[in-house]
């Protein structure tokens, strides 16, 4: 049995959100939930994907949709998402997206 492929989309902006000042930047806390998740859920497989809603990629219309929802609703970036549901907002709690992806089949490991 093959386990889906899940997605770990991230939202942000290379300037930190102005609610967030004391937080890392979008692009680190990427960088950092990648690492922390392939580490709790060892050969499982996701994709990673990061998004700077200021210029989100041409060809894929549901991130530019999404990018300019966080502009428009001023959402606080970097936001997260599991297969397109929202996990985090401004500050990730990695609780929330393990729960997120333990409904999806994966196992943690106890570190």
């Amino acid at each position: 049995m093959s386990q889906k492929v899940v997605e770990i989309a991230i939202f942000g902006a290379e300037q930190i959100c102005a609610s967030c000042v004391n937080l890392p930047s979008s692009i680190e806390t990427y960088e950092w939930l990648e690492a922390a998740i392939t580490r709790k859920f060892p050969n499982q497989p996701f994709k990673f994907t990061y998004t700077d809603i200021f210029a989100p990629p041409i060809e894929d219309q549901d991130k530019q949709q999404f990018a300019q929802k966080v502009i428009d609703e001023d959402l606080f970036y970097p936001v997260i998402l599991v297969e397109g549901k929202i996990v985090g907002e401004g500050s990730a709690r990695l609780k929330t997206i393990y729960t997120e992806l333990e409904k999806y089949g994966y196992v943690a490991t106890e570190l």
